[in-house]
């Protein structure tokens, strides 16, 4: 046993890193597909892939605008979840991550997300006299769940920079993904891989615009790395209720209990809410780290 929860230790980023939902729910359960499917072909990509056609479903059912059709959409929505979970879990158990499968998982993520607000403005949107304002509450709950789950990657990429140093997505790998994408671009037959390239490039450029930036790192430089961990290993936790699967779950009851404006509150007020107290004391850890002498 205890070597079975060491292995699933190794499946995880950094605990502190994941979202509650994750560690707690999706990545247990992610850890049951990884152990199924370890000895096959399976590849981490092609798990990515699984989760977004599950998601795109999801959204389907959505727009079908019925009772039954809710249930059958948090289902799928809540099986997509456990698979994009599982996908990073095999990846690392297996040590076959790659740059493009980040970029595939990223982007499978936002089709998602797409597929489910499409299908939530195509089965709830039949009302003629409330369809302009359904679609606006559509609208600003995309994009706070698009704003925050940015947010979050910024942070948690920060943080995990300061652990394994700048890997996540900081300068250095965008340099990378640029030389990439500049060779990608004298070869022939690399259309989707110049999108991904593209589209990764464009995701961290719109990051570091909506983030505070620092001109020439990631994080502010403490006396020490453990004294960075240490004054953001809190953050980082209440960051993460702004994370993607924190939002999958909220719908995911949401539409259990036929209640999707608990969702809409859920995004638009109280996310929205927690997003600036968090600016506000993210602010006041990196002050004090930036006043403190570098060692």
């Amino acid at each position: 046993m205890k070597a079975l929860f060491d292995e699933f230790r190794r499946s995880l980023k950094r605990p502190e890193s994941e979202e509650w939902v994750d560690l707690y729910i999706y990545r247990p359960l992610g850890f049951l597909v990884v152990k199924a499917v370890y000895r096959t072909n399976i590849t981490p990509n092609q798990l990515s892939l699984f989760s977004m056609a599950l998601g795109v479903l999801a959204g389907a059912c959505f727009g079908l605008g019925r009772p039954g059709g809710l249930s059958v959409a948090a289902l799928l929505l809540f099986l997509s979840i456990i698979v994009d979970c599982s996908d990073g879990q095999l990846a690392r158990l297996k040590q076959s991550g790659t740059p493009l499968g980040r970029l595939i998982d990223g982007l499978a993520d936002y089709v998602v997300g797409a597929a489910i607000y499409l299908g939530l403005a195509v089965g709830f949107g039949h009302d003629l006299k409330q369809i302009l304002l359904w679609w606006l509450l559509i609208a600003a709950a995309a994009a706070s769940n698009s704003f925050h789950s940015l947010v979050f990657d910024y942070y948690r990429n920060r943080y995990l920079d300061a652990v394994n140093g700048p890997v996540a997505s900081g300068g250095d790998e965008l340099a990378t993904f640029r030389e990439e994408l500049d060779l990608a671009r004298k070869q022939k037959g690399t259309m989707f891989r110049r999108l991904f390239l593209r589209t990764y490039i464009g995701y961290s450029l719109i990051q570091k615009r909506l983030t505070p930036g620092r001109p020439k790192s990631r994080a502010p430089r403490p006396a020490s790395a453990e004294d960075f961990l240490k004054k953001n290993r809190g953050a980082l936790r209440l960051w993460s209720l702004l994370g993607s699967s924190t939002q999958g779950t909220i719908l995911i009851v949401a539409a259990l209990v036929g209640r999707l404006d608990i969702y809409f509150w859920g995004m638009i007020v109280v996310r929205n809410v927690l997003a600036v107290v968090m600016f506000v004391v993210q602010n006041r850890i990196d002050r004090a780290l930036a006043a403190e002498p570098a060692s």
